[in-house]
């Protein structure tokens, strides 16, 4: 019982669930709002066509204009013209309710949303038993019980304005037509008010049943919330090591800040020149290497190169030897052994130059697998 009750969708949708729904392409939308908004919009857009009646009908009025002398020639005139008339008033009619349609859907969903992957082919979409399944589905069944309630709406609506304007309209016979266009555009605008207030109450209902539909598809089990959590935040062991590494780099800082007691006895320092430093010591004649005594990068750089300015130890600028040396040491052990003769060529420059000598500074080579980037990743692959 504990495991079905773990499967079952009871939680609403995580940010992170919603935001993969608009990956997919699952955005809530509402046809009914549609509808609303394309008639909202066309019949604003009717009043304003109404303020350029005249020149509209003047053009109109044009295409009905022969010139019998020039048949073929005026006839292409006038095709061409009612081509540009048709596009042009099309074009300034369509676009607003686009752009008002485009707005709202928009709004409703959170945003404009493209998903590639809602537009890349589905077997299922031309499944005939899918398609079967689909159309009678509980979903095709609520739609159509909507459709037939929709529609007894509005024409239910239609009847009662046409009804109360009844008395006006078998009158209108008897009227001049100017009178009579008068009437029926009232009776017009009448229609369209009733309607459309009708249709922003559907669309409403349908937008809060769209909403609710939308929410339930995307609900999600409590075993999906606990494995989008162990994704998001990481497993147990991801973020054990995590912590393991957190302690070793602080544990690596204290060691470094404790170090700096050290640089004082240092017989050189290399530098990248400023973000990263390392302190070495070498006593002549003896058989080891070179030993780090300290090493840091950024602030703990800085205050090794002061230390070292302050103790008249000289700072060596090798960007590819700083770097080298200290993704390869420790401190308190001796540099890598593939150093040895990089570090043995900058000890014996500073050596010569702390005895008068007036030299250019070496050519440091370093081992191509030892050459570093400021993040520590292999420069040459």
């Amino acid at each position: 019982m504990a495991e079905e009750s773990a499967q079952e969708k009871t939680e609403d949708p995580t940010p992170k669930r919603l935001e993969k729904a608009l990956e997919d392409g699952q955005v809530l939308t509402s046809k009914e709002l549609f509808v609303f908004s394309t008639l909202f919009t066309g019949f604003l857009m009717y009043f304003l066509i109404l303020t350029f009646s005249d020149r509209i009908l003047g053009e109109f009025k044009g295409f009905f204009s022969f010139d019998l002398s020039d048949f073929p020639g005026e006839l292409l005139r006038m095709s061409s013209g009612a081509v540009s008339f048709i596009l042009v008033y099309g074009v300034l009619f369509a676009l607003p309710i686009f752009f008002v349609v485009l707005f709202t859907q928009g709004v409703l969903s959170g945003g404009i949303n493209v998903s590639v992957k809602a537009m890349s082919f589905k077997g299922s979409r031309i499944n005939p038993l899918e398609g079967l399944k689909r159309m009678f589905s509980t979903k095709a069944l609520v739609e159509l019980a909507k459709a037939v309630l929709k529609v007894s709406l509005l024409l239910g609506t239609a009847a009662l304005v046409i009804s109360l304007y009844m008395p006006q309209l078998t009158t209108s016979s008897n009227a001049n037509l100017l009178n009579g266009l008068s009437r029926a555009g009232d009776v017009f605008i009448a229609l369209m008010v009733t309607l459309l207030i009708g249709l922003v109450v559907i669309a409403f209902l349908d937008v809060l049943w769209q909403r609710y539909q939308h929410i339930e598809k995307l609900k999600m089990s409590l075993q999906d919330v606990k494995d989008e959590n162990k994704q998001t935040e990481g497993s147990p062991e991801v973020k054990a090591k995590i912590r393991r590494m957190q302690m070793q780099t602080a544990a690596r800082g204290a060691e470094q800040r404790a170090a700096l007691a050290n640089v004082a006895e240092a017989t050189a320092v290399i530098t990248n020149p400023t973000h990263f430093a390392v302190a070495l010591k070498y006593e002549v004649g003896t058989s080891g290497a070179p030993t780090i005594l300290a090493m840091g990068r950024g602030k703990m750089a800085a205050d090794i190169i002061e230390i070292a300015t302050k103790e008249s130890i000289t700072v060596f600028q090798s960007p590819l030897l700083a770097r080298a040396l200290y993704f390869t040491g420790n401190i308190g052990q001796e540099i890598h052994e593939e150093l040895f003769s990089a570090v043995a060529a900058v000890l014996a420059f500073i050596f010569r130059v702390a005895k008068g000598e007036e030299l250019d500074a070496p050519d440091i080579s370093i081992p191509d697998d030892l050459q570093f980037n400021e993040t520590g990743a292999p420069l040459n692959g």
